[in-house]
């Protein structure tokens, strides 16, 4: 739903013969979206595997699945993400439609939302493992099918504006003890698509980023009652004439998705973080290092060692 539905139909309008192989957690509504693809584009192929990147479990049978099923991809949209109930802060929401910072504040949300994080059954923390660690095990896993010296295949995230460096910290990279869960999550994934490019490039395998701007989805309609947002949205609409992030819709939204989707992955910055625009061409840069990044990488290494080797003990 929501940017990945809207991704799927604006790539089957750039290729009407691609394969697409649609990744989600509930099959039942996969089966309606794929019915949906096919029938506005019958010459495309497109299949479906089942996964829930808060469980590696289930991440490590749908690699398996994939191995089987597929020889290489070319395209990885790593789009899975929550933001589980967030708090929205009403008073730094009316000070701030007041001030010189109102674009800021909305194109970002800093210090608008707080979100309630929980312990999954891996023991970790649920917004990193389904935001980063689970798609960081899948990309492991099915690295076989990524990496190819003829033609390089690409990681495609979608991040947001909202990753903040000050939300994040390689001594608490779950964010455990934080109140920004999501901020923190979507800067670490930032961080680990350096860390690919400088791991993987090599091999044929490219990472970039794109955050899709302010737009109404499933997970922002869930921030506020609806009569907040028929009052907030005449004022977002607004900004739009002062600030290009908000598309708005996830059609809008996929933009910069699409225009990866075009452009050979090894002329790209890895620092860049490619942003979907409405009015004019905008990008932003990440406040990033390669240090930085390459530790997290390692401490993601020494997690995944952690994780695989619990689940060995519990399968014997």
């Amino acid at each position: 739903s929501g940017v990945g539905l809207a991704l799927c139909k604006r790539l089957l309008e750039e290729d009407h013969e691609l394969h697409l192989c649609l990744a989600c957690r509930n099959r039942s509504k996969a089966e309606a979206v794929r019915t949906a693809l096919l029938a506005s584009h019958p010459l495309a192929e497109v299949s479906i595997v089942q996964v829930d990147v808060s469980d590696v479990r289930s991440v490590l049978r749908a690699a398996g699945e994939l191995k089987q099923r597929l020889q290489r991809l070319d395209y990885v949209y790593l789009n899975a993400g929550i933001m589980p109930n967030p708090q929205l802060n009403l008073r730094a929401l009316f000070s701030g439609l007041f001030s010189r910072n109102v674009i800021h504040m909305f194109s970002t949300a800093e210090g608008l939302l707080t979100q309630e994080d929980k312990v999954t059954a891996d023991g970790l923390q649920e917004v990193f493992e389904t935001n980063v660690f689970g798609h960081f095990i899948l990309i492991q896993e099915l690295a076989p099918l990524l990496c190819h010296s003829d033609r390089p295949s690409q990681l495609i995230w979608t991040s947001s504006r909202n990753a903040r460096k000050s939300n994040f910290s390689l001594e608490d990279i779950q964010h455990r003890r934080g109140l920004e869960p999501y901020s923190s999550s979507k800067y670490a994934l930032d961080l680990l698509s350096v860390a690919l490019n400088r791991n993987f490039n090599s091999q044929g395998l490219y990472s970039s980023v794109v955050c899709p701007g302010t737009m109404v989805t499933n997970m922002t309609c869930r921030i506020l009652p609806p009569f907040m947002w028929t009052l907030l949205m005449p004022i977002i609409g607004l900004l739009r004439f002062f600030a290009n992030a908000f598309t708005m819709t996830p059609y809008n939204g996929t933009e910069a998705l699409v225009w990866l989707f075009h452009q050979k992955p090894e002329s790209l910055n890895p620092l860049t973080k490619y942003l979907s625009a409405t009015t004019g061409f905008g990008s932003n840069y990440m406040d990033l290092d390669e240090d930085t990044a390459e530790k997290f990488y390692q401490n993601l290494l020494e997690l995944e060692k952690h994780v695989r080797a619990t689940i060995q003990q519990r399968n014997h």
